[in-house]
């Protein structure tokens, strides 16, 4: 059995990532798969554009064999801290030969030593990421620089463009998957598989490879039928029947009021203690939302170069299911806590089988059964994630009540035939 993982959004799961997967065992050889997903609220900081059981759903008929949620704490993090949650459930595993994700170089050695530098943090290093945080720069701009600069300074015969690949979100994320692997000495071997196709934050369709970005602002501004060509036909058909029963898709802007009442309300002390929250910035926010009736634009007006647009949105949504930095601080300790199940097919149940063999984690399976493991970690944390679910259905503005589908929803499985 040679198991590979991956950590995924899927959202929604086009044919960039079926290409992946099948490039993924292609190279390792593996025959057996898991996916640990983000579900009802994405990294971006923004709702899942479906339910986490429809992704699962388009995963597991696409050939991953398990799905396993991430949870909501570490789902809605920056990108350093969504990696480690991901890596650190994974390892728990025991199971995990090979970790495979995408990225724009779609070579493992210049990521591996960023992730050496990121690491160790020379002096050097930290005095210069230092100065450009004073200047008022971002922090992955000011990480950016200080790496060019050292590098020059200590690898002057270096071949690769420290900027360039620096400037691309999916090996900015190999990086972090990487330097989580180091941190906490895990046996799980990296790959990455160069990405195809369009940029992740590419809104246009063009040749190849639609990203996801693209495929949501398309079915958004024209029709699901806009993207029919760019999706396998199961992840078509699961995304229509989530219409059919929901007559929407999820976006920020269904939380517009929500978000007008939470930050023209909240304490500014209190505010202050949310993840990321510095410099003035809640009051910058409070301030936009006394102006503007409008999330999206309030948000526009709170970006600039130090606070991107989705470190922004995060908070928001951290703001919105509250959990600040202090108890996020707090469960992070006792993470991980559980292993919950979204989707399997029949190698996926043989997976799971194997787990309980080798992961002193319980495994939820029906959300109900959380209460008999009487673990205090397990039900706090499952506590973000429940109500995360509650928070998504509400963004739908469905004419029905919908509400506790996680005691309602069981994991997807496919009883497709059995293939190894």
């Amino acid at each position: 059995m040679t198991v590979i993982g991956f950590i995924t959004e899927y959202n929604p799961f086009h044919f960039g990532h079926k290409y992946h997967l099948d490039q993924s065992k292609k190279i390792t050889g593996a025959n057996f798969s898991i996916a640990i997903m983000s579900g009802s609220f994405v990294q971006r900081g923004e709702p899942s554009f479906v339910d986490k059981w429809t992704k699962a759903k388009m995963a597991i008929d696409n050939g991953v064999d398990l799905l396993i949620e991430l949870p909501f704490i570490y789902a809605t993090q920056s990108a350093e801290l969504f990696a480690y949650g991901g890596i650190k459930l994974m390892d728990s595993l025991n199971i995990v030969d090979y970790i495979s994700f995408g990225s724009e170089l779609g070579e493992i050695e210049p990521l591996q030593d960023i992730a050496d530098i990121l690491i160790k943090e020379p002096l050097f290093f930290r005095n210069r990421l230092k100065y450009h945080l004073s200047v008022g720069t971002s922090f992955a701009v000011a990480r950016s620089n200080a790496l060019e600069e050292y590098i020059s300074k200590y690898s002057p015969n270096v071949q690769y463009n420290i900027k360039a690949i620096l400037n691309n979100s999916n090996n900015i994320l190999g990086i972090e998957y990487l330097k989580a692997l180091k941190k906490i000495g895990s046996k799980i071997k990296p790959i990455t598989i160069k990405r195809a196709g369009s940029n992740y934050n590419d809104e246009n369709i063009g040749q190849g490879f639609a990203s996801a970005t693209a495929i949501r602002h398309s079915i958004k501004n024209k029709s699901l039928s806009s993207v029919k060509d760019f999706l396998p036909k199961e992840s078509y058909y699961h995304l229509k029947d989530f219409f059919d029963q929901h007559y929407n898709y999820n976006y920020i802007e269904n939380y517009n009021q929500i978000f007008l009442y939470l930050l023209r309300t909240i304490n500014k002390e209190k505010f202050k203690k949310y993840m990321d929250i510095e410099q003035g910035l809640e009051n910058r926010l409070i301030d936009f939302s006394n102006k503007y009736n409008d999330i999206k634009i309030i948000v526009e007006k709170a970006v600039s170069k130090r606070y991107p647009r989705t470190r922004i949105q995060r908070i928001l949504i951290q703001l919105l299911n509250q959990l600040d930095e202090e108890t996020f601080r707090d469960l992070s300790g006792k993470y991980p806590s559980y292993i919950r199940v979204l989707g399997a097919n029949k190698k996926g149940l043989i997976l799971i089988n194997r787990i309980k063999e080798k992961s002193p984690l319980p495994i939820i399976t029906k959300f109900a059964d959380y209460k008999y493991f009487k673990n205090k970690a397990l039900e706090e944390i499952l506590l973000y994630d429940k109500r995360a679910t509650d928070l998504f259905y509400i963004g739908l503005n469905s004419s029905k009540s919908v509400s506790n589908m996680d005691y309602f929803t069981s994991p997807y499985i496919s009883r497709a035939p059995l293939e190894i």
